[in-house]
Parts: C-alpha cells; sequence; structure tokens
C-alpha cells in the first residue's frame, strides 16, 4: 500500500465517521432503549422534543400519536433499515457476481440471453418492479430483503460481466486453462480478484439506493409488518400530523438522509483509497 493511500486510512472524511457513528448507534441502542410498538400513552402523544409528560419522564425526540417515544422508534428503526439494506446488497451482489460472471466466461447465445433479460430489468424503475413484488408477498423482513436484492441484481451482473471478459482475454488466465487447471479454480484466482474492488465501488451506491427503496416500500405498508418499526413506516405514520406534529416524520427522514449521504462519501473515500492503492475501480 502506498504512502497516501495509507494516509487516507489514517484521516478518514466526516461522511466514514458520520456512518460508522449510526451503524454503531443501530446495534447498540436497541439494547439500551426499549421499544415496545403495541404501547399506548395517550397522556404523552404528540410531545414536542425536549419535552416532559405529567410523570416526569423526558423524551429528547418527543413523541408519536401513540405516545411511543421517538428515540426509541428511530434507533430501533435504524437497525431494520440499515440490517435490510446490508443483507439486500450482499444478497443482488452474490447473485449478480455469480450471474455475470457465469455469462462473461460461457460467451455466445448464453451469454446474449442472460445480459438481455439484465437490460429488460434495467429498463424499468427498480422501485416499481419492487412495488409490484412486495405487493404479492406477506410482509416480512426476508421478503423485503428478497424483493430488494431483485430488483439490484442486474446492474452489478452486468459490472461482473465486463469484468470477466476483459480478464478472460488476459494472457494469465489462458495459461492457466492451458496447463489444465479446473475452470472453478481459474475464476476464483484470476477473475474474482479483478472484480472485489470495482465490485465494493459499485456495491456502496447500491446500498443508497437500496436503503431509499426500502424506505419507501415502508412508507407505503409494503415493507416491515407494522410491528416492527423503519424508518419509511415511522414517516408514514406522521404524515398526518405534519402540521402539529411535525418531529414524527422529519427525524426518520433526516437519519435516511443522512445514512444515504454518509454512505455516498464514504464510497467515494473507498474508491480514492483502492485507486491510490493499485486496484482498478473503473
Amino acid at each position: 500500500m502506498t504512502g497516501s493511500s495509507s494516509s487516507l486510512w489514517r484521516k478518514p472524511p466526516l461522511g466514514v465517521i458520520i456512518l460508522i457513528a449510526m451503524i454503531l448507534l443501530a446495534v447498540i441502542g436497541p439494547f439500551v432503549v426499549a421499544f415496545n410498538p403495541a404501547s399506548v400513552d395517550t397522556s404523552s402523544r404528540l410531545l414536542a422534543p425536549f419535552s416532559y409528560n405529567r410523570n416526569g419522564t423526558f423524551f429528547l425526540l418527543g413523541t408519536d400519536q401513540l405516545g411511543r417515544g421517538m428515540l426509541e422508534q428511530i434507533l430501533h428503526g435504524a437497525r431494520i433499515s440499515l440490517l435490510i439494506g446490508v443483507a439486500a446488497a450482499l444478497l443482488a451482489g452474490l447473485v449478480g457476481t455469480l450471474v455475470g460472471v457465469t455469462a462473461g466466461w460461457l460467451g455466445g447465445r448464453s451469454e446474449a440471453f442472460i445480459m438481455r433479460v439484465a437490460d429488460v430489468q434495467l429498463s424499468f424503475p427498480s422501485i416499481l418492479i419492487a412495488v409490484f413484488l412486495a405487493a404479492f408477498v406477506p410482509p416480512s423482513i426476508l421478503a423485503v430483503i428478497a424483493v430488494l436484492a431483485i430488483t439490484r441484481w442486474a446492474q452489478i451482473a452486468r459490472l461482473a460481466r465486463a469484468v470477466t471478459v476483459k480478464a478472460r482475454q488476459q494472457s494469465y488466465v489462458e495459461a492457466a486453462l492451458t496447463l489444465g487447471f479446473p475452470v472453478p479454480k481459474v475464476i476464483w484466482s484470476c477473475i474474482l480478484p479483478n472484480l472485489v474492488a470495482p465490485l465494493i465501488i459499485v456495491l456502496t451506491a447500491e446500498l443508497s439506493l437500496i436503503i431509499l427503496a426500502e424506505s419507501a416500500l415502508g412508507y407505503l405498508g409494503l415493507g416491515t409488518p407494522p410491528t416492527v418499526p423503519s424508518w419509511g413506516r415511522i414517516i408514514a405514520n406522521g404524515k398526518n400530523y405534519l402540521d402539529n406534529a411535525w418531529w414524527i416524520s422529519t427525524l426518520p427522514g433526516l437519519g435516511i438522509g443522512f445514512v444515504v449521504i454518509a454512505i455516498g462519501l464514504t464510497g467515494d473515500w473507498m474508491r480514492r483509497v483502492l485507486a491510490r492503492g493499485g486496484f482498478e475501480v473503473n
């Protein structure tokens, strides 16, 4: 690793720090602050941030229309939204990589067919596909992960196919095949290492899009079950109270914005680190 790239590792940008802080809050927060989605306290409903209820309980971020604390909901919703986003991105990356490498290695009609399927999917807005699929499956975390992964695999498959086609033309790949190395070993040792750096960059962008899509599904009531808080569902719960309780929808919306921006800055930082470390990221 060069000196310039190591300096980037030692001095990560603010976006990376924000993303790490929000991940830590999402992981640790729900263990510290309990949340019961079935709880109702009419005496504490629609309290503004930094307010006390009649019993003297302090609500840092206020309460919703049922008297539930917004801090608790946002922390638990952060865990759900980030879990879904990361899991769906990894699943889409796995499927897209397998499909793209297979297409690039086989070539011919197999490659043409696989890429035409990917092109057809990419011709439709991914959120439209997600809404269509989510409408036919029962609401659950696993269902949302699967739906979002299905909508995002095609872009990764195109990347994997392009990298595979380029790498297969290299002399070291031809030499490995000539020496009789099995194809799976050649792909693992010669093709996939060329895919790691660009795949990391693409997955950071895909993670942002997946989190936004998950929030949209939650807002439409097609994401997680009502008893499982997510940022999109919390925003939907407060859409009828924007005039007198703006914090219900605004605070989780700010959380989504901060996470998406932080992921984008992190992806740009990782691209510069990998590029200065000698990896090909284009």
